[in-house]
């Protein structure tokens, strides 16, 4: 990270109509880590139809078994990342009271706990940039930010947090795009 840039950890990526035709059209990442050596984050709004029981090999607890599992994005689709919430997490590494883990034991603890406030969201694959590569794309206005919240983060209804999030916008041309058909031709 160049010096004088601020990290994007914790902070919401949003595609902002630039990045059409891309794997990361109508996106929202949330950027876990960003620092020197690049940066690495998740796409919330991508869920599959699989389910985390279905694709796993090792036995799982019952409770995280019907989790839907996420596209976190187009590197490695074959690696597991999770993001985990709860009331109160002194560990948490993202935002405050939200971890994220690559570990599948750890993964696991989290479907063995009972917690009426845990919240739990899987991946597989995520984005990644190389050093100065984030940066560089910021410089060339391809991505907005937004603060992100563990609201945002575990939105009941992914599908729709792209338009959500741009309806929030103070700038109205940002709202104006969130209610944009997918293909203007159609309008």
């Amino acid at each position: 990270m160049p010096p004088g840039h601020p990290s994007l950890k914790g902070q919401l990526l949003l595609d902002g109509g630039k990045l059409k035709g891309s794997y990361f059209n109508r996106t929202v990442v949330l950027i876990c880590e960003h620092n020197s050596e690049g940066a690495f984050g998740l796409v919330l709004n991508r869920p599959s139809e699989a389910k985390l029981g279905e694709v796993m090999d090792r036995k799982l607890p019952t409770s995280i078994q019907a989790c839907t599992l996420f596209g976190g994005g187009p590197v490695q689709p074959s690696a597991l990342t999770f993001l985990h919430s709860d009331e109160y997490l002194p560990t948490a590494n993202v935002l405050e009271n939200l971890i994220m883990s690559h570990d599948l034991d750890e993964l696991i603890d989290v479907g063995q706990s009972w917690s009426s406030t845990k919240q739990l969201r899987v991946f597989a694959g995520y984005a990644g940039w190389s050093p100065g590569q984030l940066d560089d794309e910021m410089r060339r206005e391809s991505w907005l930010t937004h603060p992100a919240t563990l609201d945002l983060v575990f939105q009941k209804s992914p599908e729709t947090l792209w338009r959500h999030i741009l309806s929030l916008r103070p700038n109205w041309q940002e709202r104006l795009l969130a209610d944009a058909p997918d293909d203007l031709s159609a309008n």
